[in-house]
C-alpha cells in the first residue's frame, strides 16, 4: 500500500464513525447530483470512493430493482459505517481502490465519484481506471455537496492555482484520462462536473 492510501484509510478511519452526523443535509444534493447522470432504469453504476453511501440510495433509485449498484471504497471503517446505516441494502459494497477496481473492463454505465478526486494519488492514471471500466458513451461524475470556495472557507484555507478541481485543470485532466467534459458547475451550494467516455 503507498503512503498515499494509507493517508487516506487513516483519515476516514478516524471520522468514519460520526461522518454523517457531521454533514446530516447533504442528502438532497446527492439526490440533484445523481439526477443529472440521466441514469435509466437498469444501469449498472459504481459510486467511487462511497465512503459511508451516501449516494447508494439515490443511485438505486435511478437505476431500479433491475439496475446495479456497487459501492467501492478503500477505508473498512467507512464501508462499515455504511452498513450501520442499512446502505448496503441499496447496493453492494466492495473493499477495494478504484486505482485498481476488481471489475471488468466496459461493465458499468456509469460512475459518480463524490469528494474523490482531491483523494486520487494519481489522478490522470486513477481517472483512467474509471473510464476503464466504463462502456463507450458512458458517464463520469465528480461531486461534492459544496463549491470549491465554501470549501475552502470550510477548511480554513485559501483555493491554490494548481486546485484539480478548477475547471482550467480538470477538463485538460480528463481529456487524458480518456474523459470528456461535458458540463461543469462550481457554486457555493454544489461542485459537479460531468464527463462521458472519450472513444
Amino acid at each position: 500500500m503507498s503512503d498515499d492510501h494509507a493517508k487516506v484509510q487513516e483519515f476516514f478511519t478516524a471520522r468514519a464513525a460520526d461522518w454523517d452526523a457531521r454533514f446530516p443535509d447533504d442528502g438532497p444534493a446527492y439526490r440533484a447530483a445523481v439526477a443529472e447522470l440521466g441514469l435509466r432504469e437498469g444501469a449498472r453504476v459504481l459510486d467511487a470512493g462511497c465512503g459511508t453511501g451516501r449516494a447508494l440510495p439515490a443511485l438505486r433509485e435511478a437505476v431500479g430493482s433491475s439496475g446495479a449498484v456497487l459501492g467501492a471504497d478503500l477505508t473498512l471503517a467507512m464501508l462499515e459505517a455504511a452498513r450501520r446505516a442499512g446502505r448496503d441494502r441499496e447496493g453492494r459494497l466492495l473493499l477495494a481502490d478504484v486505482a485498481r477496481l476488481p471489475l471488468a473492463a466496459e461493465s458499468l454505465d456509469a460512475v459518480f465519484g463524490a469528494g474523490l478526486i482531491s483523494h486520487l494519488p494519481q489522478p490522470t492514471e486513477n481517472l483512467a481506471e474509471l473510464r476503464r471500466v466504463v462502456r463507450p458513451g458512458g458517464l463520469l461524475a465528480l461531486f461534492h455537496p459544496i463549491g470549491r470556495a465554501a470549501l475552502a472557507a470550510r477548511q480554513g484555507r485559501q483555493i491554490t492555482p494548481d486546485d484539480l478541481r478548477a475547471e482550467t485543470n480538470l477538463g485538460p485532466l480528463l481529456a487524458r484520462s480518456g474523459w470528456r467534459m461535458t458540463s461543469y458547475v462550481d457554486e457555493d451550494a454544489r461542485f459537479l462536473a460531468l464527463a462521458v467516455r472519450a472513444d
